[in-house]
């Protein structure tokens, strides 16, 4: 009975250290953002078999100027609460941006895991449930309860990834 607690302990920790990996990734994509804002640089990585299948981040559509570019931030501008009227933005989310990596270089992520620095936003969280992604694990949250709803409800296993110690705290299914 104690050796079966063991295994598993030794798996989660095996587990949360391939989830640090590809955390720290995330923080390194985000700085490629062209978000202005503050702390809205976002970050995502696909991964399958520990194997990692795209990355994106948050920033303008190929030949659309950026926010950073324009040196003005359109939600602003327009005083827009975070987490609401997404589509008020130049840019795309780091999650759609992973995704249509995906599928413009015809890379399935069914059944993968997506790391994010931010929470998913709901417009994201359908993406992610209709892409077939089963984990999501994320590092700093967002104010859309919807989105956790949605996860929550299509049985994607939502991690809130916690770097004060040695465990992830698990949100979800």
């Amino acid at each position: 009975m104690f050796e079966h607690l063991e295994k598993m302990r030794q798996e989660l920790a095996q587990q949360h250290r391939w989830d640090a990996r590809f955390m720290r990734v995330t923080q390194e994509i985000a700085t490629w953002s062209s978000c202005i804002r503050p702390g809205r640089q976002v970050g995502a990585v696909i991964v399958k078999d520990k194997r990692i299948l795209t990355t994106g981040y948050n920033g303008a559509p190929s030949g659309i100027e950026s926010c950073a570019e324009k040196n003005q931030c359109l939600r602003e501008l327009a005083h827009i609460e975070s987490g609401t009227r997404q589509e008020v933005c130049f840019a795309i989310h780091a999650e759609q941006n992973a995704l249509l990596q995906a599928a413009k270089l015809g890379i399935s992520v069914d059944g993968s895991t997506l790391y994010c620095t931010h929470q998913p936003c709901s417009i994201c969280a359908k993406q992610i449930i209709n892409a077939g992604i089963k984990r999501v694990v994320y590092l700093e949250g967002y104010p859309d309860d919807f989105a956790l709803k949605l996860l929550h409800e299509a049985n994607v296993q939502l991690d809130k990834f916690d770097t004060s110690n040695t465990s992830n705290t698990q949100q979800g299914a």
